[in-house]
């Protein structure tokens, strides 16, 4: 049998170029050949998800697929029907927060390229702070009425697609309806009686002319916060153990800042959003379509910083001007927890033409991205100003934007097509300076600010001050304390270390495919691409599938990868609280190539580069479907950041010492309060290794028709090479060990007539994770199985209603044991396995 049609199509839809699938089934119409109607079924109910005639593994998510999942964000609908794509929750993560780092395959979502419409979806504003820096497309900016299916390629495909597709593809087709539509409203609540979401969405196409399509969709969420903590009660602090006045005022703060009575709220964050996608298409003849979508997304939310309790280096006593003694507990009697909001805008819109003149294929589009985060800290101080400082600030924006031109080109030679393009990509990441109170040194940032005991002050002053206690020969006096500088929890970005930066990149690529014999498809790739701030790089892919018998294939390949850092990557810079030995100490981050973190001994940034293999096996007969993948990526110079460095003004602390003369040197204001410090680096090579299962089977009969779907990933994450001297022994054990090697889902879905039931199982396997570097204290987390049900009455034709339940049996993961689990928190709150219980909703369907 004779696949050129079939699997051409999907690999030059989803790993080839940028010809999607929709143009192609449009140009090979007229041949209207078996072959190429098997492809339009792709997606429809009752179809195979995993796709049996493709050299390389292709996932295929229907709509129907995507409604029955219970959630709006579209990071969530992943997690939920694709093992291999992790998510965790972490309330407190700066602006991970509002975007949350995912994993595919056990590699952050920048090693895996996002599309829409098969074109490159820009990245978010945010570079998440820690470990691999991440910064990739916000998948919440993409609502779910807007989608009509969504392929996730998982193998490398650089030498396709380029820059980032090392882990795979994911493309989000959207809906392309000329007219009808839908509309849905969803209502939920946690069996804790919190964390209400609403959510309200739909989509409407109209025709243009006889020839032409606009379908719009819209999606907007409201979601209450979640609380799943205790009191904060350390061996430092306990809330509990205070005086009933420093309770009650402690108690107040957090219900009116946060609406939990524990000072350190544990939980989903409140978020607000409004998403609009639209998608176009005018065909100008039987030959030439013009086509554009774009979107507008606007969300905002806050979450907590850690609290601030008497004595933790920013609740403390700091002698005024007039020589009282002064405490921003006249502030915040009962301490104070920072509280971050982020404002996050997200636009953006592509243009192009596509089609075909004889055997030769076109698609020539510019597209223009953008994504923007404005930073807000309230409840809160610079304590450097002391009495003076506001409790609210504005520490800047972060953003992101990124123009391309693209053209793309297929050339049918009968037995073989020849894909070729080029493309032309300008990047911008921008900083932008907070208010001046947000990172200005106040007096307080040194000792003795007003000369009380190095003889500038006036014996006048002096006085007053001794009148109220100063006493020059105690170093515990309050005249010696030094305090923080900036807004409390973040501190804005100041004109140092806010700055523009810029890069472009020019690629061209040639990919050819088709039978070798009757039964062997094969694939060659090839891909030059040139970055202003990292040179070139030729990268290579070849793939193929034998088809042994009408059922049974083979299938490999094996390819190369390159991935620059992004200018984002190289120029964000943070200080913020951190836990690098369990307990809280500002720790800063500095951009690699910046003077700072080049004193502390960085380098220069350098590309990532990997080699991915895979090998794999598909069955199809009847109504059943399997596929079997095992993969192997090796990620050289992978991109991390450094284990924190200790940072200390003890002369005796050695090389804690020895950081702090560096970043004082420097010129690093308020480096006397920093207490670690980190730097983004090409700290080691892994190997990322594991197998991909996916099968389906269609049960027809007089009682209904029973989908059955069942997926599974086993993956592992080793470190291939010397880490020392840049990663400890703690971070080596949890990237390595912290999260399941294993995850699977498994579905049932059932219509009978007028109803429709769908149950889901989720499993994640067991996992570690370490204290300190010791690796003394170990916590194994064991296995978990989360139950989701949901049934769907169709009132009419029009009109249906679903009910159901996520994680019906109110699962939670081991709580945590180890000093990391601190300050209120139960549950690890980095934890891919969700935390937050179960959850009922009801949700309206309509047709139209």
């Amino acid at each position: 049998m004779k696949y050129k049609k079939i699997t051409t199509s999907i690999m030059v839809a989803l790993a080839g170029n940028a010809l999607n699938l929709a143009s192609f089934n449009y140009s090979l119409a007229e041949e209207a050949d078996d072959d190429v109607e098997k492809i339009a079924v792709v997606g429809a109910r009752g179809a195979p998800r995993s796709v049996t005639s493709s050299p390389v593994p292709v996932d295929v998510l229907s709509a129907d697929d995507i409604s029955s999942v219970a959630f709006s964000d579209m990071n969530d609908v992943m997690k939920t029907l694709v093992p291999s794509y992790t998510l965790s929750r972490q309330p407190i993560s700066d602006g991970g927060t509002f975007i949350r780092p995912a994993q595919l395959r056990g590699l952050p979502t920048d090693k895996t390229l996002v599309l829409v419409n098969s074109k490159r979806r820009h990245r978010a504003a945010l570079v998440q702070i820690g470990g691999s820096g991440t910064q990739g497309p916000d998948l919440a900016t993409i609502p779910t009425a807007a989608i009509g299916s969504i392929e996730v390629l998982r193998d490398g495909a650089a030498a396709q697609y380029g820059s980032d597709a090392i882990a795979g593809v994911i493309n989000f087709q959207l809906k392309d309806n000329s007219e009808g539509g839908s509309f849905s409203a969803e209502w939920g609540q946690h069996y804790e009686g919190d964390g209400d979401q609403l959510t309200i969405s739909g989509n409407k196409g109209f025709a243009i002319g006889d020839d032409g399509f606009f379908s719009i969709s819209a999606e907007y969420s409201d979601a209450d916060a979640t609380y799943r903590g205790q009191q904060y009660c350390e061996s430092w602090f306990c809330v509990d153990d205070q005086s009933p006045e420093f309770i009650a005022a402690a108690t107040e703060m957090a219900r009116s800042v946060h609406g939990s009575e524990f000072v350190q709220p544990w939980g989903q964050p409140p978020t607000e959003g409004l998403r609009v996608f639209f998608n176009t298409g005018y065909a100008i003849s039987s030959d030439i379509e013009l086509y554009a979508y774009g979107n507008y997304s606007e969300s905002e939310g806050d979450g907590s910083f850690f609290y601030r309790y008497p004595g933790n280096g920013t609740i403390e006593d700091i002698r005024l001007e007039d020589g009282s003694v002064w405490s921003p507990l006249e502030f915040f009697p009962g301490g104070f927890t920072p509280r971050f909001a982020g404002e996050i805008a997200d636009y953006s819109f592509v243009g192009g033409v596509k089609g075909m003149t004889d055997s030769l294929g076109f698609d020539v589009s510019a597209r223009y991205g953008f994504n923007e985060i404005s930073y807000t800290i309230f409840n809160t101080i610079n304590p450097s100003m002391g009495n003076n400082s506001p409790t609210s600030f504005n520490p800047g924006d972060l953003s992101n934007e990124e123009f391309q031109i693209q053209a793309d080109f297929t050339y049918d030679f009968e037995e073989y097509v020849l894909a070729f393009g080029a493309s032309y990509m300008e990047e911008t990441y921008d900083i932008t300076e907070g208010d001046l109170n947000s990172f200005f040194a106040g007096p307080y940032a040194g000792t003795d600010p007003w000369g009380f005991c190095d003889g500038s002050a006036t014996d006048d002053a002096v006085a007053s001050a001794i009148s109220n206690g100063l006493d020059c020969d105690n170093p515990d006096d309050p005249i010696y304390t030094v305090v923080g500088v900036g807004s409390n929890g973040f501190p804005g970005f100041s004109p140092d270390f806010s700055d523009s930066y810029e890069r472009d990149s020019f690629a061209v690529y040639a990919d050819v495919s088709g039978d070798i014999t009757d039964s062997l498809f094969g694939q060659l790739a090839v891909r030059y691409e040139d970055y202003s701030d990292f040179g070139s790089e030729l990268v290579y892919k070849i793939a193929g599938i034998y088809q042994i018998n009408d059922e049974f294939a083979i299938r490999s390949s094996f390819g190369t990868g390159f991935r620059a850092p992004t200018p984002g990557q190289q120029g964000t810079t943070n200080v913020s609280t951190r836990l690098p030995n369990g307990f809280p100490v500002a720790t800063g981050l500095f951009p690699a190539g910046g003077p700072v973190a080049q004193a502390l001994g960085a380098e220069p940034l350098r590309p990532e580069k990997s080699t991915n293999y895979t090998l794999g096996m598909t069955y199809s007969t009847g109504s059943f479907n399997l596929t079997v993948d095992y993969y192997h990526i090796l990620l050289e110079d992978r991109l991390n950041a450094i284990s924190t460095l200790d940072v200390s003004t003890d002369p005796t602390s050695g090389d804690a010492y020895e950081n702090f003369l560096k970043l004082d040197g420097a010129g690093v204001q308020g480096a006397n309060s920093i207490g670690g410090v980190f730097y983004f680096q090409n700290v080691f090579d892994t190997i990322t290794e594991g197998v991909d299962i996916v099968a389906t089977y269609l049960l027809e009969s007089s009682f209904g028709d029973t989908l059955f779907t069942t997926s599974f990933n086993y993956g592992t994450n080793e470190i291939d090479s010397d880490p020392s001297g840049a990663f400890n022994a703690e971070d080596t054990f949890d990237l390595e060990e912290g999260t399941p090697n294993t995850r699977g889902v498994a579905s049932v879905r059932h219509t009978y007539e007028d109803w429709q039931v769908t149950a889901r199982l989720s499993y994640y396997g067991e996992y570690e994770n370490t204290q300190n570097s010791t690796l003394e204290t170990i916590q194994t987390f064991g296995s978990e199985y989360m139950f989701d049900v949901e049934g769907t009455y169709h009132i009419s034709e029009a009109l249906s209603l679903s009910v159901g339940v996520r994680n019906l049996f109110d699962n939670y993961p081991d709580p945590g044991s180890m000093g990391e689990t601190c300050c209120g928190r139960i549950y690890r709150s980095d934890s891919i396995v969700d935390w937050q219980g179960g959850y009922y909703y009801s949700k309206l369907n309509a047709r139209f």
